[in-house]
């Protein structure tokens, strides 16, 4: 493959992007102001809410300079805060992304119970009210990054501890989109923080991404159960459908259901266990091609694990910006974490943050053409 090259390296630029209105997103969430910010660095054009932190647009050029809308979204605040479909569009998920197991924990010999909105036994994104659905308040807002702050409050939710969360989206020169987290407690809580936009490189609405090259930097996985919980170790990728240490279309290997994994995610929605070389550095995680289009997308973490998902429960309920119906795997999900159900894993890295330590995670999207 030709190496990657960076937008302003491409040909003739199109017309830009057409940025939704903002006042569509002018409203008020428990008190706290919502508003519809745009940030814009090199070629990179980004439409984000604090309404759940969610990215919106995320505008980017193809090969021959034109530009597209890669993630999907809604078109207003009304649609977010009554979805039609899928809850988490563009959102970051959190305190403890993923799942828990029978949505209930132990820390430090005092079990804690969470609300239970997966299947009515287990917990995803920490439940019905997680921080994809509160209004963060804005500390800063410029033309090139936003920095989120949210205080969640000891006991919401089931949650111990008063969790102060800062949260800042930026674009970099480099095309970047970077995601940078921190948090502190007064007490020893579970903390998992991700980020879920759905990218679609041909443009929202324009297909679906079985056709798409996948490479993803890990030796091992995260088997888990029909109801998408871990058994508590992390297998082999070798001679599975989970291994895409050298580059494979993602529908190459998608409709084994004969392979029990596949069977249970309908899909792939699963974690994989990222081979790192440093234990705290930014390192690349995994890469997106569209050939296409060319664009593509390189996603870099300081985390031990990446969740992705196939877009496999999308039906065609709910319309995205550009009118179209979010159809089957329109769309995929690549979340730098650590291991789901970690809070009932001994054997996983630990989540839990304990008062007086600082929690910091950093997610890369970098996008190019090739």
């Amino acid at each position: 493959m030709a190496a990657a090259l960076a937008f302003s390296c491409g040909g003739p630029k199109t017309a830009g992007p057409e940025l939704l209105p903002a006042e569509n997103f002018d409203t008020t969430v428990n008190n706290v102001p919502v508003k519809l910010y745009t940030l814009k660095n090199a070629d990179v054009t980004m439409q984000v809410t604090n309404y759940g932190g969610r990215v919106v647009t995320l505008f980017t050029p193809d090969k021959n300079g034109a530009f597209a809308d890669i993630v999907v979204g809604r078109k207003s605040i009304a649609e977010y805060l009554n979805p039609d479909g899928e809850r988490f569009l563009g959102a970051c998920v959190g305190p403890v992304a993923n799942r828990i197991s029978g949505a209930s924990f132990t820390v430090d010999g005092v079990e804690y119970n969470v609300p239970a909105n997966d299947n009515g036994v287990n917990t995803l994104h920490s439940g019905l009210v997680g921080f994809d659905n509160i209004a963060w308040e804005v500390a800063e807002a410029t033309d090139e990054r936003v920095v989120f702050h949210y205080l969640r409050p000891d006991g919401f939710e089931g949650y111990p501890g008063n969790l102060d969360v800062t949260m800042t989206y930026s674009l970099t020169a480099d095309n970047e989109f970077r995601v940078d987290y921190s948090a502190t407690t007064d007490k020893a809580t579970p903390v998992n923080i991700s980020h879920h936009s759905f990218f679609n490189l041909k443009g929202e609405g324009n297909g679906d991404v079985t056709g798409y090259e996948m490479t993803i930097n890990a030796s091992a996985y995260t088997p888990i159960d029909e109801l998408s919980i871990p058994f508590g170790e992390n297998d082999s990728v070798e001679g599975t459908p989970f291994d895409f240490r050298t580059p494979h279309v993602i529908g190459e290997r998608i409709g084994q259901t004969d392979n029990v994994q596949i069977k249970n995610a309908k899909g792939y929605d699963h974690n994989w266990v990222l081979d790192r070389k440093t234990e705290n550095e930014v390192e690349s995680a995994c890469t997106v091609w569209d050939k296409e289009t060319g664009r593509f997308m390189e996603v870099l973490t300081d985390q031990p694990g990446i969740q992705f998902y196939s877009g496999n429960f999308f039906s065609g309920q709910g319309i995205g910006v550009s009118g179209k119906p979010m159809e089957f795997r329109c769309c995929l999900a690549l979340e730098t974490q650590h291991f789901p159900d970690s809070p009932n894993q001994p054997a996983f890295p630990s989540v839990i943050l304990q008062p007086g330590e600082k929690y910091s995670h950093v997610c890369v999207y970098r996008f190019s053409v090739k």
